[in-house]
């Protein structure tokens, strides 16, 4: 018996460090890294580091991929998430013209494949491939980021898309004429986003020959993504992964009471910002608050929510030059409305009546059948 036992001990023990290793292997975060131009005749090379949450990406796999207009083309639009890249970009450019093409040049870096359904930028900066449209959708989302005017182009017969720029300027750069489109008397620059050579790959202002000629759909980002539950990390330097936890109490409220928000930053650091997000019913995810972290990296918040529903909770911290971003695992928790409450407690009240009515009669009806002393005549 004892050689089967150690067997199966073993077995055991075996398939849980599997098993571990798996979800350890799925809970990592991607990094992606980018070549930059300190101009575009430059000879100084940047290197971007990008890193995107685990949690982020599973953000947008969850997400609708569906598209029924060319409107819904700006949805895939998400600045917030690739913020930390415009900051960075505006780190070694001073003019629109050279951050533009600086974005550009993340574009071109990512492998051409035919792909469908939609995709966000995150997932394809995680899958490092993508078509036109993914491209440019990412290069939108950064140049809308750094605090450009952008629009996408979609030129249906081509079925092809890139994306147009206001510049205060026209372009310098060109090795062509400048192109562009003009939509509400605001003049657009054409910017190609495809094209595998980053370092002499197309300019903002240059149009490919094949659409020259061409008149494209103008879509607007009035329904680009305005809000996530995290961004991404983006640095010159290599950076250490960082984490957050989260608690929320109680799971169970009712509406417009105190809901307990707490967590801890890992590492411990003071004084650093945390966003706190929550997804209320089925709307999207929406910022409720901030707080910052104390000595030991805890933290806390107080949140009253006034919508009764099933609610997710998360934790956003952007991250720093040294550590990289990090998102909370969601937290639920159940708002009850307030005429629910009263139903209940009206109800409870009904039956403490109606047990205390029934203990009433019960006591009456025992003292009625008590046998009594037979009287004398």
């Amino acid at each position: 018996m004892k050689p089967r036992v150690t067997k199966t001990a073993i077995l055991l023990a075996t398939t849980l460090i599997l098993f571990s290793t798996i979800a350890l292997s799925k809970a990592q975060d991607c990094t992606r890294t980018y070549q930059l131009l300190n101009n575009l005749e430059g000879n100084v090379t940047y290197q971007l580091n990008v890193v995107i949450p685990e949690n982020l990406h599973e953000y947008y796999e969850e997400k609708t991929h569906r598209i029924t207009s060319t409107s819904q083309f700006s949805s895939f639009v998400t600045p917030y998430a690739l913020q930390p890249i415009a900051d960075r970009l505006w780190e070694i450019y001073d003019s629109q013209e050279d951050f533009t093409n600086g974005a550009l040049m993340i574009a071109h870096q990512i492998t051409y494949e035919e792909t469908t359904p939609g995709k966000y930028p995150v997932e394809t900066m995680a899958d490092e491939q993508g078509d036109c449209d993914l491209f440019s959708f990412i290069t939108a989302s950064i140049i809308s980021a750094g605090g450009l005017d952008v629009v996408l182009l979609y030129y249906e017969e081509q079925s092809h898309m890139n994306i147009g720029v206001h510049l205060s300027t026209a372009p310098e750069d060109c090795r062509d004429s400048v192109y562009y489109v003009t939509n509400d008397d605001t003049r657009y620059y054409v910017a190609e986003c495809t094209g595998g050579n980053w370092r002499d790959g197309w300019r903002v202002g240059e149009c490919p020959p094949d659409l020259k000629e061409v008149s494209a759909e103008v879509i607007t980002l009035e329904d680009a993504e305005q809000m996530a539950p995290g961004q991404v990390s983006a640095s010159f330097s290599s950076m250490e992964p960082s984490a957050l936890s989260l608690e929320v109490s109680p799971i169970i409220s009712i509406q417009n009471s105190a809901i307990i928000i707490n967590g801890q930053l890992a590492p411990e650091m003071p004084n650093e910002s945390i966003t706190l997000y929550a997804k209320l019913n089925s709307a999207t995810w929406a910022v409720i608050g901030t707080t910052t972290t104390q000595r030991d990296g805890s933290f806390e918040y107080v949140w009253s929510a006034d919508v009764a529903g099933s609610h997710s909770i998360r934790a956003g911290w952007s991250g720093n030059e040294l550590y990289t971003g990090a998102m909370s695992t969601a937290k639920n928790a159940t708002v009850l409305p307030l005429f629910l409450t009263a139903l209940i407690g009206v109800a409870v009240i009904a039956v403490i009546i109606g047990v205390v009515a029934m203990l009433v009669a019960k006591h009456g009806q025992q003292q009625y059948l008590e046998p009594r002393e037979p009287q004398p005549w």
